[in-house]
């Protein structure tokens, strides 16, 4: 697999057909998560284009934080969407590859809760979930905010100790209700190492 060649075709497809929904999504993010895929499965026996595609488009549907269907994205993103604009647009892509890229897609996403199945699909959620951590993850979790126009807090409980935890009001609830709950769900030995990624 040349994969320079196909990240040049991914990058540019994404520049031409892929809106944006926010500056955690775009295209420096998918750069990032196949980054960090790349340490996550280094000497690993895997399909590394089956990794590389489902990184890159991972986020192709990515719901507003606040829509009610959210936790669908990645179940639309992974299901015909892919298939159809691979076979579409990128015409010598190898059409075996689409079922393992279709199970990464579906299953990197938290709030889905679809149990990945494949080392490919396992590389695509921890390098997804490890860029939700660290000083990316906290620019990410306020520039959404920001965007949504959701408060950085509640001023008279900023810790959710005498109400339910709400992120799609408070942008601190978000911490709590997924991000220091991803440390735990990591599925690569890589990903379970602080640091290692």
């Amino acid at each position: 697999m040349d994969s320079g060649y196909w990240q040049s075709q991914f990058e540019d497809w994404l520049r031409h057909h892929h809106q944006e929904q926010d500056a955690a999504h775009d295209i420096f993010h998918f750069r990032r998560v196949w980054a960090t895929a790349q340490t996550l499965g280094e000497n690993s026996p895997v399909d590394w284009l089956v990794v590389l595609s489902a990184c890159y488009f991972h986020d192709i549907v990515s719901l507003a934080k606040n829509h009610p269907q959210r936790h669908r994205s990645s179940i639309l993103g992974g299901g015909r969407n892919p298939a159809y604009f691979f076979l579409r647009d990128f015409p010598d892509f190898p059409a075996e590859k689409l079922a393992g890229i279709c199970h990464a897609i579906e299953a990197h996403s938290f709030s889905a809760k679809i149990a990945p199945t494949t080392p490919e699909a396992k590389i695509v959620q921890d390098a997804d979930r490890l860029e939700a951590l660290g000083a990316i993850g906290l620019a990410r979790v306020f520039a959404v905010s920001g965007a949504l126009g959701v408060a950085l807090f509640d001023a008279d409980d900023p810790f959710a100790d005498r109400r339910p935890l709400n992120d799609k009001q408070f942008a601190l609830d978000h911490f709590q209700t997924k991000l220091l709950k991803l440390p735990l769900t990591m599925q690569t030995e890589r990903g379970q190492v602080p640091g290692a990624a």
